[in-house]
């Protein structure tokens, strides 16, 4: 499953699934990634898993590139693909003052608003990777009319909570943060949780979203 291990640097192995970005090859990298967490190899600091790659650092007076790579090469998977998912239910507010790209979008797509947020609730999305900011779910896939670029000048600060969509991913802002995401709506959810020093991520990958539309009022009664 893994095309290639690679040198990165001089303390990380560079595992390469591959150059395509769907969810059969993404849940391989999860499947590695957590059956590496799980076993506590003896030398291993940090896994970083992408779309495709896997990036493995280690501390070299404990191990080298040589050993690693060789227990990555003969490893048996003990994690099943059905126990690498949870289902976790997000709440969407999607006013006018949280929908703050929703008329690009009907322009850049040629679709009205109501057809947008149709596609957009009713549908399950795949949890491919975090990170960019921390805990930032990037979730797909979207339907190919759904699809679309970056804005062309990407904002100064993007509100917490909100639910951008570009190319075939939705992802949910951690943080307040610039970014050039088309945003459509808003969560009163935590997904990083500072305060939960072992799992502070509400959405890992591999996690399947649903996601549901919410009114003001409820938005306002979670706050």
């Amino acid at each position: 499953m893994i095309k290639n291990i690679s040198n990165l640097g001089d303390a990380a192995l560079y595992c390469d699934f591959g150059n395509s970005i769907n969810k059969e090859l993404n849940t391989n990298v999860i499947r590695y990634f957590k059956d590496l967490k799980s076993k506590n190899i003896n030398g291993i600091t940090n896994i970083t898993p992408s779309y495709n790659k896997l990036i493995i650092s280690f501390d070299l007076k404990k191990t080298n590139y040589k050993d690693l790579k060789k227990i990555i090469e003969n490893i048996n998977l003990s994690e099943k693909i059905s126990n690498l998912s949870n289902k976790i239910e997000i709440p969407v507010c999607c006013q006018k003052t949280f929908a703050l790209d929703i008329e690009r979008l009907e322009e850049k797509l040629s679709i009205d608003r109501k057809m947008i947020y149709q596609n957009f609730f009713n549908k399950e999305y795949f949890c491919y990777m975090t990170g960019f900011i921390a805990g930032m779910p990037f979730l797909g896939d979207l339907d190919v009319n759904m699809r679309t670029t970056r804005l062309e000048t990407p904002r100064v600060k993007v509100p917490k909570g909100s639910i951008g969509l570009t190319e075939q991913f939705a992802n949910i802002y951690t943080f307040e943060s610039p970014g050039g995401w088309n945003i459509i709506g808003k969560t009163p959810l935590e997904i990083f949780d500072t305060s939960k020093n072992e799992k502070p991520n509400l959405i890992n990958p591999g996690d399947i979203v649903i996601f549901k539309e919410i009114s003001i009022n409820e938005y306002n009664e979670f706050k």
